[in-house]
């Protein structure tokens, strides 16, 4: 009899989980349907059955709530590592065609973008946004890089993280602006004009006479005539 009681005793750890995972879901679809501003803790309540009191006593704010469905859904504190084949180009344009992908989802659009703009308001959430969902990315680029350096794939010196800024900047600059499609061609644009910039020095003499900054000689201009 004791163990038909136990079994019928509910589980407050399920119990929060649940509303938990329903709380979550209930902001992510909303921001989809009514967009950030209009979102409140009373409509995530109502669409996940809880009480507003229950919001409250785990996120201080529609933002903090955001955040964590959005780390939810994205994956992020997972293994963030990046590839490596041994040539950094290719892996370069995984992780970046990847990060394309992700910016074109619009499950993460529209959280990302409310996230965002919450975030030039509030400082504490910025840090959460950055700390929880962007730095784990850079730091494991940044780690990527420095293995190229021991390759000689990388010139040696370099600033690691403006390196990586130069990557992740254009990407976000064009998804957040909106100023032209976001592409897997674009993603391997940058990835070879960022590659160009942070390669190691070609040694003196190292160009063909017909490379771009040094002219080909006298001779070869005509045919090979003297």
């Amino acid at each position: 009899m004791g163990t038909m009681r136990d079994a019928k005793t509910p589980d407050p750890a399920r119990r929060n989980e649940r509303s938990r995972e329903a709380i979550l879901n209930a902001a992510v679809e909303l921001v989809g349907e009514v967009g950030y501003a209009r979102l409140t803790v009373e409509a995530i309540a109502a669409r996940a059955g809880v009480g507003k009191q229950t919001i409250y006593r785990w996120w201080s704010s529609k933002g903090a709530v955001v955040l964590d469905a959005f780390i939810a859904w994205s994956g992020a504190g997972g293994d963030t590592s990046l590839p490596d084949t041994g040539d950094i180009e290719k892996d370069l344009r995984a992780v970046l065609r990847a990060t394309v992908a992700e910016l074109r989802e619009p499950r993460f659009d529209l959280p990302s973008r409310a996230l965002t703009a919450e975030s030039q308001m509030d400082p504490e959430l910025a840090k959460q946004f950055v700390d929880a969902v962007l730095r784990p990315h850079l730091e494991a680029t940044k780690e990527r890089l420095r293995g190229a350096q021991k390759a000689g794939q990388v010139a040696k010196g370099i600033d690691l993280d403006v390196a990586v800024e130069l990557l992740f900047g254009p990407l976000y600059h064009r998804w957040l602006l909106r100023t032209a499609p976001l592409t897997e061609a674009y993603a391997d644009t940058v990835v070879d004009y960022a590659l160009r910039a942070l390669g190691p020095s070609e040694p003196a003499g190292a160009r063909t006479p017909n490379a771009p900054g040094k002219r080909a000689p006298k001779g070869a201009r005509k045919g090979g005539a003297a």
